[in-house]
């Protein structure tokens, strides 16, 4: 599983013109679905995302988890977090997970983060989407679980 996540100021996701989520501080985390993932990937994931500390504490210092600082989440689809592109320049995505895979881990993983975070909010899976947002600080993590 791959994710890209951004310390947000606020972030909408828009489907057909309409707002389908919304969010202040918190997290727009772009989510990756590979064909070899899992429920374990989706929990080692969560994990990290939810425990990673880049909120400035009151020295300024990146000290605070998300739940520190009542953040809110966006967590948004992205099959092209897969893209393969080590021959040519147009993308392949063979190793992205099928979309019935893609969508149930998709699902599990928003249920995950809903037990923690009081508000997530979400795009809709396999939808052509627009994502705004402010990047706060610029704050830019990605993580992919292959590699911790």
């Amino acid at each position: 599983m791959r994710a890209l996540i951004q310390r947000v100021s606020r972030a909408d996701v828009q489907i057909d013109g309409k707002v389908a989520g919304e969010i202040g501080k918190g997290y727009v985390v772009l989510l990756g679905v590979g064909s070899e993932d899992d429920a374990d990937s989706c929990a080692k994931l969560w994990s990290k995302i939810r425990r990673l500390r880049i909120f400035p504490d009151e020295n300024g210092k990146t000290n605070l988890d998300i739940s520190q600082v009542n953040g809110e989440c966006l967590i948004v689809s992205q099959f092209t977090l897969f893209a393969d592109l080590r021959r040519g320049n147009r993308p392949g995505f063979s190793y992205s997970a099928p979309p019935e895979l893609g969508n149930s881990l998709y699902e599990l993983f928003v249920e995950m983060a809903k037990k923690d975070i009081e508000n997530v909010q979400t795009g809709e899976f396999g939808a052509e989407m627009q994502v705004t947002l402010t990047n706060d600080g610029p704050f830019t993590i990605w993580l992919d679980t292959e590699e911790f």
